[in-house]
């Protein structure tokens, strides 16, 4: 069974909103504390965007999602969201969830994350 499941991934024009979701297995969830999204394009390394402490609520934004885009999460749904807002056609990119337990300054290192999602395309046109 799939331990990280990402939805909501889509096409929009430049300015446009999408809101990601990741659900992830209740045990995965309950045996992480960090989960986060990551997005790679065609050509590029894989880089984080947002990253949340499940517990805490304590979240953490790459330089370009800063303003942008918003993490949240739902324990209660084992579930974290990524509302994206003012699209530009820089954000294209699949977008893949990921759930670990990493110190906080490794956030947006893959290497601290030990789970995967298959990950949800994003397509934004100018």
């Amino acid at each position: 069974a799939q331990i990280l499941v990402e939805s909501g991934g889509g096409s929009v024009q430049t300015g446009g909103s999408l809101r990601l979701s990741c659900a992830a297995a209740a045990d995965t969830y309950s045996s992480t504390n960090f989960m986060a999204w990551f997005r790679q394009a065609p050509g590029k390394e894989r880089e984080g965007v947002a990253a949340i402490d499940t517990g805490g609520g304590t979240s953490y934004y790459s330089d370009s999602a800063k303003g942008r885009f918003t993490i949240s999460r739902d324990n209660a749904k084992n579930t974290v969201y990524l509302q994206m807002n003012s699209l530009k056609p820089e954000d294209t990119a699949m977008y893949i969830c990921a759930a670990g337990r990493p110190h906080w300054t490794e956030s947006f290192k893959p290497r601290a994350y030990n789970y995967w999602g298959q990950g949800t395309q994003v397509i934004v046109s100018s």
